[in-house]
């Protein structure tokens, strides 16, 4: 993978197009965001921390891209990232989620990815450590290999008894040894089984609190102390040598991560790298009414998210995080509201604003076809596992993605999730007989696409509810 150090603007741009059709003042602007990152590193410390990221909000109707560009993004930046639905939340005292667990979740992600990370990194040394204990159980010390030493652990008196030199035993007990090390990578020993000492994996009972507001950390913190008081136990268990290795490696990988390391690691991810995918924040807009009802619940809930915005101290069971250079990306459809209903100090957090605009049906041909993801192109693949060689047409295509506009514009506009539907009632016939079909070569036409969609297509009534 790209690192994030290596990624000019121009080139996030070019990845980010690998996948996503059109869109391209969004594609910019991130990719900006993301360099700045990078930029400002490179800056010296005293105005290092004064450099704030320049958040984003993104408007368009749904299914035009906005939650993709940002996942795509933080997988070529490799940050943590997590999308939540600002609608989730409720201001303090209500009954909800309160907004610091979005940071807290985002933390419990970056540990997991630093740790998949090391583990990865350590893997050698594992598999090593496995196959010794594999080895071990293989081969038990004897007699012939024990050693008897003098006072003071003095080995003098090392084998005695067989007037041999000091370890005269050991080459050929190494011999032995390496013989069946190799057997053990051949899979010579595979059918062999074997008693193995493993921690027990019988998980701890859960313990859940019903809480409303931010003790939802507690929860977690409380089952890790349960842990404490009541580690698990070794138990001895019966298998064949492949799986007793496997279940081994994943025991000493667990040894050798070491999670303070990890921790740290994950804390400074989180604080320098992290992205925090706000969707549907439109929804905590207040429509410029009243002052009762929900609308006082959804300025709470923006009062709430300013300080994290803002740059806060947030206090996870790993940590304290600070979120001054977490990039916060928000995205709503705004078709009520608009950002400027946000409340001032919310709309001042976010500086850049862009638009994604509607999708038509030159880009519907394109996502069907141009992305390395495209629909066809997954289709195509699924066929193949039943050994069906799936064609489409270029006029097939065009048909489809025609459909597709039709319907948003008949029904309700989803973007290009509409995709999915049309497609999967396209080829719901083929999916269905496909098992017993044997090999064939299986052309989509667009003849093909409107018999199978003609009915539901005609009806609107019909196409609401279908497609």
């Amino acid at each position: 993978m790209i690192s994030q150090e290596s990624l000019t603007p121009r080139e996030t741009v070019t990845e980010l197009d690998k996948y996503i059709v059109g869109q391209a003042a969004a594609k910019r602007s991130v990719a900006i965001a993301l360099r700045n990152r990078w930029r400002r590193r490179q800056v010296p410390v005293p105005l290092r921390d004064e450099i704030a990221p320049k958040n984003i909000i993104m408007i368009g109707p749904t299914g035009v891209g906005k939650t993709e560009i940002a996942r795509r993004l933080a997988t070529l930046a490799q940050s943590p990232f997590i999308k939540v639905e600002a609608s989730k939340f409720t201001e303090v005292g209500y009954v909800g989620r309160d907004v610091e667990s979005m940071v807290r979740d985002l933390v419990e992600l970056a540990v997991s990815m630093v740790k998949e990370e090391e583990k990865k990194r350590i893997e050698g040394l594992a598999e090593a450590s496995a196959e010794d204990r594999i080895l071990d159980l293989l081969l038990p010390p004897g007699p012939s290999s024990l050693s008897t030493s003098g006072p003071a652990g003095d080995t003098s008196f090392t084998l005695l008894k067989t007037d041999l030199p000091v370890g005269a035993a050991a080459p050929r007990e190494n011999t032995t040894r390496e013989k069946f090390r190799q057997m053990l990578r051949d899979g010579k020993l595979d059918e062999r089984e074997l008693e193995v000492d493993l921690k027990d994996i019988k998980p701890m009972p859960m313990v859940e609190i019903m809480t409303g507001s931010n003790l939802g950390d507690m929860q977690s913190s409380l089952q890790d102390a349960i842990g404490k008081m009541f580690p698990r136990q070794n138990k001895k268990r019966k298998m064949k040598v492949p799986e007793a290795l496997d279940a081994l490696t994943k025991e000493e990988t667990e040894k050798l991560v070491d999670m303070e390391k990890v921790m740290k690691e994950a804390l400074r991810r989180t604080e320098e790298s992290g992205i925090i995918f706000l969707d549907e924040i439109d929804k905590i807009a207040s429509r410029g009414g009243g002052s009762n009802g929900p609308e006082v619940s959804r300025e709470g809930v923006q009062r709430d998210l300013l300080p994290i915005v803002e740059g806060s101290t947030v206090t996870t069971k790993h940590g304290m995080v600070r979120t001054d250079h977490i990039l916060f990306i928000a995205s709503g459809a705004f078709h009520v509201s608009k950002p400027s209903d946000l409340i001032p100090e919310l709309q001042g957090r976010f500086p850049i604003r862009v638009e994604l605009h509607s999708l038509g049906k030159d880009d519907f041909v394109r996502i069907l076809t141009e992305p390395e993801n495209a629909l066809t192109k997954q289709y195509i693949a699924l066929m193949a596992t039943e050994g069906i060689e799936l064609v489409f047409e270029p006029e097939a295509v065009e048909e489809m993605a025609g459909i597709a506009v039709e319907v948003n514009q008949q029904t309700e506009e989803i973007g290009a999730r509409r995709l999915h539907t049309v497609m999967e009632r396209v080829l719901d016939t083929l999916s269905f007989d496909a098992s017993e079909r044997g090999e064939e070569k299986f052309i989509v036409t667009a003849a093909y696409v409107r018999e199978q969609l003609q009915d539901i297509v005609e009806d609107q009534d019909l196409s609401r509810f279908i497609l």
